[in-house]
């Protein structure tokens, strides 16, 4: 028996009924879960951080400063539980809803550097969160040099 190669037949379709396939087999989003998912990591996020400025006020310190101090707190929180490998874990259950401002920029500068862990921890780990931070850095430095300038020079 000669060596035959085995061809199936080419399939003909049209792209109207590709299209419909592929409407048919499309997950369907599952938006309103995604939602209350968001709104619920969100809304335990921000209460984990008035929890916290509540805990602050209580020890004495001003709003303004129980504030900063609860915001300091949070970040450690955000970069600790993304090294832990747990803020993955939160953002995978409540998508948007774990990217509230402060939480959010910690696990965006600790998640790239983490990818680095494997060359060590000073020449991995820490050379990447200065390259990632120090744009951050930089610019926040420079941003709040002007605007203490400017609020002297108004005030």
């Amino acid at each position: 028996m000669p060596n035959q190669t085995l061809r199936k037949p080419a399939i003909s379709i049209s792209p109207e009924e590709y299209k419909a396939l592929a409407q048919k087999y499309t997950p369907k989003p599952t938006l309103t879960k995604n939602i209350l998912r968001a709104f619920l990591v969100g809304g335990l996020i921000c209460a984990l951080g008035q929890v916290i400025i509540n805990i602050f006020s209580g020890i004495g310190l001003t709003p303004k400063e129980a504030s900063n101090a609860a915001t300091a707190a949070m970040i450690f929180l955000g970069s600790l539980l993304t090294g832990l490998g747990v803020y993955d874990e939160i953002g995978k259950f409540g998508g948007a809803g774990s990217i509230i401002p402060v939480t959010g920029f910690a696990n965006s500068i600790v998640s790239p550097a983490m990818e680095f862990k494997r060359e060590g921890y000073v020449q991995g780990v820490g050379a990447k969160l200065f390259t990632v931070a120090g744009p951050v850095l930089v610019y926040g430095i420079a941003a709040s040099i002007i605007i203490g300038v400017l609020a002297y020079f108004l005030h």
